[in-house]
């Protein structure tokens, strides 16, 4: 009984065990012939493990470092000499007074400051020496490892004098350190403006990337195929009253940062709504040319998220400094508008620099929104 129960259950597996191996056959030979989910399926692995292994980089390296040596003796030059061996500042400009530090640090031209004062190398003979290090503290992660690197390369430098001159005794070498814009290096003044960059991406490009493709999916995408409608003017059409809702979400995400998260807001208000609404252009654009080229609301979501979150995460400079980052990647960045639009809010927040420091950021934004919107109208074509 039990065998002839056993060989009935095994008949009866065997149409299930062949269905089951058909649909598996069957669904391989579609996969293999979709070379775009197939390319999906082993590309974007080795992009992301690419992205995330080079683009996150806890170091800071190469920081932008700018000099001022009023002694200019061989001990002070030996001692910046120290500095621009290491891997961590990189040496962009000489200063010729402490007038010049303001606007190496207002333009972003260096990160760090290093100043060594008069009679450095008289002080130094006497054990009371000091290397003054002024640190952009805008970017309070940055600011803090910056600080580090300079203790320990004085404390070496201490070190090798004392190997040198064969005395017993340790040199003094004081660093004094100075935050410049951030004193306390309050991390929330850091992340908060960056913050407001993430959202304002997220939500425009979101927004937008399902207006066209909803349009398809609800089949009146006819009517518009067959009016006189143009597709640059469906394009602004779309666009501007997304302009608008994104707008007052500038405005409450500024309020928010301001009077929730207490961050100072050192500069002009109405500069930084202005450079805001370029912004926003700009990837209300990428969610419409999401839109154009999706086939499907949830492809264009999936799709609008992939092309804002990682690139604004792991590229735009919000978490991790862009100079430690490789060649190849740093250049990715520069295709970014949230790169631009990064400096604009800390710049605005922080330092509160106008216009004359961040035109050229500004000018970039203006020309990707541009281009975005020129590309949407571009690629949507009035056919079904």
């Amino acid at each position: 009984m039990c065998r002839w129960l056993k060989k009935l259950i095994e008949k009866a597996q065997r149409p299930v065990k062949r269905r089951i191996k058909a649909i598996i056959r069957k669904e391989f030979l579609h996969i293999i012939r979709d070379t775009r989910s197939l390319a999906v399926a082993i590309v974007l692995p080795i992009v992301l493990l690419v992205l995330y292994g080079y683009g996150i980089n806890l170091d800071v390296r190469h920081l932008r470092t700018a000099v001022l040596d009023d002694d200019s003796t061989c001990h002070s030059r030996a001692l910046l000499a120290s500095f621009e061996k290491s891997e961590y500042f990189d040496f962009v400009k000489r200063l010729d007074s402490y007038s010049d530090i303001q606007d190496q640090l207002d333009y972003n031209r260096a990160k760090v400051v290093i100043a060594v004062p008069k009679n450095f190398s008289r002080d130094l003979s006497r054990g009371k020496a000091s290397v003054q290090i002024i640190v952009d503290g805008s970017d309070s992660s940055s600011a803090s490892l910056a600080i580090g690197y300079a203790s320990q390369i004085a404390q070496a430098y201490s070190k090798n004098l004392v190997v040198q001159s064969g005395v017993g005794e340790l040199p003094g070498l004081n660093v004094i350190t100075r935050y410049w814009y951030n004193p306390e290096l309050n991390s929330a003044n850091f992340i908060v403006p960056g913050l407001i960059a993430v959202i304002l991406m997220l939500l425009s490009s979101l927004l937008t990337s399902m207006t066209i493709v909803r349009e398809r999916e609800r089949g009146s995408i006819e009517q518009i195929v067959v009016s006189p409608i143009r597709s640059h003017e469906l394009i602004l059409g779309k666009l501007v009253p997304y302009v608008i809702i994104a707008f007052f979400d500038v405005i409450l995400v500024i309020i928010a940062a301001k009077y929730i998260f207490d961050v100072p807001l050192a500069g002009s208000g109405p500069l930084l709504l202005a450079t805001s609404v370029l912004f926003l252009i700009g990837a209300l654009g990428l969610g419409l040319l999401v839109s154009v080229i999706a086939n499907s609301q949830l492809v264009a979501m999936s799709i609008a998220l992939m092309a804002t979150m990682l690139p604004m995460i792991l590229l735009s400079g919000f978490m991790y400094p862009i100079n430690s980052m490789p060649a190849p990647i740093r250049g990715l960045t520069y295709l970014l508008p949230a790169r631009y639009y990064l400096v604009i809010v800390r710049g605005i927040f922080l330092k509160g620099v106008g216009l004359t420091v961040l035109w050229g950021q500004c000018a970039l934004l203006l020309v990707a929104a541009v281009a975005l919107i020129l590309i949407s109208a571009r690629k949507f074509k009035k056919v079904l």
